[in-house]
């Protein structure tokens, strides 16, 4: 499986990408051309562009939840594959894999609109949608973890503001928040969006779906901004107890818990324009 980060908070050092409050990551694994997710804005074409990464050639966009900042890209997106069709450049239709919620409204504290600005009708007209709360294998090796089981009680967070369904306007509890796991002969490696249900509970599922307890390798955001003792405490014991091999924390991961993350695993800089492989 390979790995570049095309969207993160920040960029590696000396590397003239650019960054922003989002996420998204391009991956190779089975044969398979993989985006998880799309950042903010099209910064995300622009980086791949840099890094002689053809976005045109996706087989899968798997959106980990429907916040802005990991689905709002997909505009740039579309855009992109719109133009290829004008231009009758070649490009391919991908499968958009999400949970069921991904694509609904939602809002909080007055503004109106935090979730994904592109309807699952209009994703159809560039590919082919795929809604799963369940896992789906998308290779032999990598699959989407579908919703995630809350596991532990220190990971428990509080509704951030309301999404809209079809029953009404209910607390929003980001259960849409899923990632991908990827077996390799020494173990997993874990992608994830911003593990709203917790880093911890999201580690535990894929242990479960993949049937591995070791882990190479968790990439992603930790959902650790400002959290509580409890929350940070829980999860430090847990990950120093799971000894993964690397942690890549980024995104919605702050500078005190990367340095609390350091203290009990093996914490790597993570930004745009990081490559990864593991064979």
């Amino acid at each position: 499986m390979q790995l570049s980060v095309l969207v993160d908070n920040t960029t590696l050092t000396d590397r003239y990408f650019t960054a922003e409050p989002g996420l998204s990551f391009y991956i190779e694994e089975g044969g398979r051309r993989v985006l998880f997710d799309a950042g903010y804005s099209g910064i995300v074409v622009e980086n791949a562009r840099k890094m002689g990464i053809d976005l045109l050639r996706l087989n899968e966009i798997v959106i980990s939840h429907g916040h802005l900042d990991h689905t709002w890209g997909l505009d740039a997106l579309i855009r992109l594959y719109t133009e290829a069709a004008f231009e009758g450049r070649e490009h391919g239709r991908p499968t958009f894999v999400a949970h069921p919620d991904a694509f609904l409204t939602r809002s909080v504290a007055g503004i109106g609109e935090i979730g994904c600005h592109l309807s699952v009708e209009e994703l159809f007209r560039h590919g082919t949608v795929l809604l799963t709360a369940s896992p789906l294998w998308l290779t032999e090796n990598l699959v989407f973890l579908g919703q995630i089981e809350q596991r532990f009680d220190f990971e428990v967070s509080p509704p951030i503001g309301e999404i809209y369904t079809s029953e009404g306007v209910a607390e929003d509890m980001v259960v849409d928040d899923s990632a991908l796991a990827c077996r390799t002969p020494d173990g997993l490696i874990i992608v994830t969006g911003c593990a709203h249900t917790g880093i911890c509970s999201t580690i535990e599922q894929a242990k479960e779906i993949c049937g591995d307890d070791r882990i190479v390798d968790v990439i992603g955001g930790f959902h650790l901004l400002e959290p509580s003792p409890e929350r940070l405490a829980g999860t430090l014991e847990y990950l120093r107890d799971c000894a993964p091999r690397a942690v890549h924390a980024c995104h919605c991961t702050d500078l005190a818990s990367k340095i609390a993350l350091a203290r009990v695993v093996n914490l790597k800089e993570t930004g745009v324009g990081l490559q990864l492989s593991w064979w």
